[in-house]
C-alpha cells in the first residue's frame, strides 16, 4: 500500500514539474517578454512617482496651504519622502515568502491594484494644512504597500521567465527602466506642478490601470511553488518591529530636538529617539537567532552559506548606503548654491538639477543592458568589481570638486557614476537570483530588496547628520564672515540683529529651502519685527534676496560637510568592490544543483513519505 502511495505521488510531482518546463519552454519565447514588460512597467511607475513627488513638493506644500518654512513642517517632508522606504523595507520579505508558497504573479498583480488605490487617494487628497500633509503621508504608505508587493516579485518574475543565457539582460533592461523613470518623473513633475498639484498623482493612475489590468489578462504562474508551510510569525513580528523602530528612529533623529529651553539641531538625544533605536537594534540582534531555530524561517540564513549570495547581497548593500544619501547630497549642491550661483531662480532650481544630473541616467542606460549581456556570458564577479570600482574613484572626483565647478566636470564624473552603477546592478543582481533554488526567488528577491530600501533609509540618515553638523559648527561663522563683507555688518544695528538671528538658524531650515526650491531670507525679513527690518538700507536688502548672497554663505559651512560625506561613499564603493569581487565565479543554481523538472520542495514531500 505504502509502496503504491508512493508511485503514485512520485509520478503526480514529476508530471507537475515536466508540465511547469514545458509550459515554460512552450511559451518561452512570447511569454518572457510579456513577464519582462509588466515588471518593467512597475519599475517605470515606481520610479515616476519616487522622483516626480521630489520636484513637486513646494507646489504640493502650496496647494495644501501649508508653509514649508513653519515649525514641524520638517517632519512632513522627511514622512513624504522617507515613509514610502520604510512601509516597503518591513513588508519586502514576508511578501516574498508568501509570494514563493502562492504564486508571484498572484500577488504581483495585487501589488499594481493596491498601487491605484492610493494613486486616486493622492489625487483627490481633501485637507489643507496639517491635515492634508497628513494625509499625503497615510495615502503614500498605501502606495508603498502596492509597491512592495511589485517590487518583492519583480526580480523573481523575470528570473522564472528568462533562461539563465539571457537573465543578465533582461534585469538590466529592466533596471534601465527604472533609472529612465526617475528623469521622466522630474520632467513630468516640473511641468504638471505649474498647472495643477493634483497632476502630479494623477499621472501613476493610468500606469497603475494599465498594469493591473495587462498583469490579469495576459501573465502567468509558471514558477515552482514552495510548499505550503505555516508562516514564521516570531520571525515577522521581530523583524517587522525592529526595522520599523529603528528606521523610525533614525528618521525622527533628523528632526529638532527642544528640551529645558534649548533646541538641538537633531534629535539624536531625544530619549524616544534613543528607545526607539535601542528596540529597533534589540529586536534585530535577536531576529537571526530565532530564524536559525524555528521550522520554516522568513530570512533564509542558509543562502548565505552560497558565496555568490552572500557577497552579492552584502556588496549591495554597502552600495546602497553610499549612494542614496550622498546622491541626495548632491541634488542639494545643485539646488541650494550651484543653480543660483549661476542665475538660476530658486523656484526653477529642483527642475533644473534635474535636467543637470541627466549624464548619470545615460550612463546607466548605455550600461546596464550591456553589462547584463556581458555578465550572461563571461559571469558577474569582474564586470559588477569594475563598476563599483569606477564609482569610488568618482566619488573622490567629486570630493575634490570647488563649489563653484565648471558644469563639464560634474557632468563627466556623474556619466562615469552611470557608467559604473549600470556596470554593477544587472550583473549583480542576476548573480544573487542565479543562486538559489527555484522555487525561493521571491524570498531572494524579498531579501535582497530589503536590504537596498533598508540602506537607502539609513543612508539619509547618516548623511544628513554628517552634513547637519557641519553646518551647525560652520554656518554661524560663515553668516558672520558674509555680514563683514557687506562693509557695515558690525556696526548697524539692524544688521547685527539679523546676523545674530541668521547665525542661529537651524541647519535643517538652510537644508530643507535649498531643497524645495526658496531663498529663506525673503521670508526670514518679512518675519522680523518690523522697525527692525525698515533699519536695513535697501541696497543691502536686495543683496540679501538675491540669487547670490545665501548660496554663497551656506556653501562655506555645506562644502566641507559634503566632501567628508563623498570621502564616506568612496570608502562605502571601494569596500563593495572587494565584496564583489570575492563572489567568486559565476554560479547557477539550476547547473549546480540538477535536479530534472522537479519541484525541490516536492521532493521534500517524497522523502517525507518515504520515512
Amino acid at each position: 500500500m505504502i509502496s503504491r502511495i508512493r508511485k503514485k505521488k512520485k509520478k503526480m510531482i514529476k508530471t507537475e514539474g515536466n508540465n511547469l518546463s514545458e509550459n515554460h519552454n512552450e511559451k518561452g519565447i512570447a511569454y518572457k517578454w510579456v513577464a519582462l514588460f509588466n515588471v518593467t512597467l512597475a519599475s517605470l511607475m515606481g520610479s515616476i512617482n519616487g522622483s516626480i513627488i521630489l520636484i513637486s513638493l513646494p507646489a504640493i506644500f502650496k496647494g495644501i496651504q501649508m508653509d514649508p518654512m513653519s515649525p514641524g513642517a520638517f517632519q512632513y517632508l522627511l514622512w513624504l519622502l522617507m515613509g514610502f522606504g520604510l512601509i516597503t523595507a518591513t513588508l519586502l520579505l514576508t511578501i516574498g515568502r508568501l509570494a514563493d508558497m502562492y504564486g508571484r504573479v498572484k500577488l504581483f498583480r495585487l501589488g499594481f491594484l493596491i498601487f491605484a488605490i492610493g494613486s486616486i487617494l493622492l489625487y483627490l487628497t481633501p485637507g489643507t494644512g496639517n491635515t492634508g500633509a497628513l494625509e499625503l503621508i497615510i495615502f503614500r504608505l498605501i502606495q508603498a504597500v502596492g509597491s512592495a508587493f511589485t517590487i518583492a516579485n519583480g526580480s523573481a518574475i523575470i528570473t522564472d521567465s528568462f533562461p539563465v543565457s539571457e537573465r543578465g539582460k533582461a534585469l538590466g533592461i529592466n533596471m534601465v527602466a527604472f533609472m529612465s523613470g526617475q528623469f521622466i518623473g522630474l520632467l513630468l513633475g516640473g511641468v504638471l506642478a505649474t498647472y495643477n498639484w493634483r497632476y502630479v498623482f494623477l499621472v501613476n493612475i493610468p500606469f497603475a490601470i494599465l498594469g493591473t489590468v495587462w498583469s490579469y489578462w495576459k501573465m502567468k504562474d509558471i514558477s515552482f511553488r514552495a510548499a505550503r508551510t505555516s508562516l514564521d510569525i516570531v520571525g515577522n513580528l521581530l523583524f517587522v518591529g525592529g526595522l520599523t523602530s529603528l528606521l523610525i528612529g533614525v528618521t525622527y533623529a533628523l528632526m529638532p530636538y527642544e528640551h529645558n529651553g534649548i533646541t538641538d539641531a537633531m534629535g539624536w538625544n531625544n530619549p524616544w529617539v534613543m528607545a526607539a533605536l535601542g528596540i529597533g537594534i534589540v529586536l534585530l540582534v535577536a531576529f537571526p537567532f530565532v530564524e536559525s531555530k524555528v521550522k520554516n524561517p522568513m530570512f533564509r540564513l542558509e543562502f548565505f552559506k552560497i558565496r555568490a549570495f552572500a557577497y552579492g547581497c552584502l556588496a549591495s548593500f554597502t552600495s546602497a548606503i553610499a549612494r542614496g544619501g550622498a546622491m541626495f547630497m548632491l541634488i542639494l549642491l545643485l539646488q541650494g548654491i550651484w543653480l543660483p550661483l549661476h542665475g538660476y531662480n530658486f523656484e526653477d532650481t529642483p527642475l533644473w538639477a534635474g535636467i543637470y544630473m541627466l549624464p548619470m541616467t545615460i550612463g546607466f542606460m548605455v550600461m546596464g543592458p550591456i553589462s547584463g549581456m556581458l555578465s550572461d556570458k563571461y559571469g558577474p564577479r569582474w564586470i559588477a568589481t569594475a563598476g563599483m570600482t569606477i564609482v569610488t574613484l568618482v566619488f573622490i572626483g567629486l570630493a575634490l570638486l570647488p563649489y563653484n565647478f565648471g558644469y563639464w566636470e560634474l557632468g563627466i564624473l556623474i556619466f562615469f557614476m552611470g557608467i559604473g552603477n549600470g556596470m554593477f546592478a544587472s550583473p549583480n543582481s542576476s548573480s544573487i537570483m542565479n543562486s538559489v533554488p527555484p522555487q525561493n526567488r521571491g524570498v531572494a528577491s524579498g531579501m535582497l530588496s530589503t536590504l537596498g530600501n533598508s540602506a537607502s533609509t539609513l543612508s539619509m540618515s547618516v548623511f544628513f547628520t554628517i552634513v547637519i553638523v557641519g553646518i551647525q559648527q560652520a554656518f554661524p561663522g560663515a553668516v558672520q564672515s558674509s555680514f563683514a563683507s557687506l562693509g557695515s555688518g558690525q556696526i548697524d544695528p539692524a544688521l547685527q540683529q539679523l546676523a545674530s538671528y541668521l547665525a542661529g538658524m537651524s541647519p535643517t531650515n538652510a537644508l530643507f529651502s535649498a531643497f524645495l526650491g526658496y531663498n529663506p531670507m525673503d521670508s526670514i525679513l518679512s518675519s522680523m519685527n518690523s522697525s527692525v527690518a525698515s533699519g536695513i538700507p535697501q541696497q543691502i536688502v536686495t543683496t540679501l534676496t538675491s540669487n547670490y548672497w545665501f548660496p554663497q554663505t551656506l556653501q562655506q559651512a555645506f562644502m566641507p560637510a559634503l566632501r567628508i560625506s563623498f570621502i564616506i561613499g568612496a570608502v562605502l564603493c571601494g569596500i563593495a568592490a572587494v565584496l564583489s569581487a570575492m563572489r567568486g565565479q559565476k554560479y547557477v543554481y539550476e547547473t549546480q544543483n540538477s535536479v530534472s523538472s522537479i519541484n525541490k520542495s516536492d521532493l521534500a514531500i517524497v522523502e517525507e513519505i518515504r520515512t
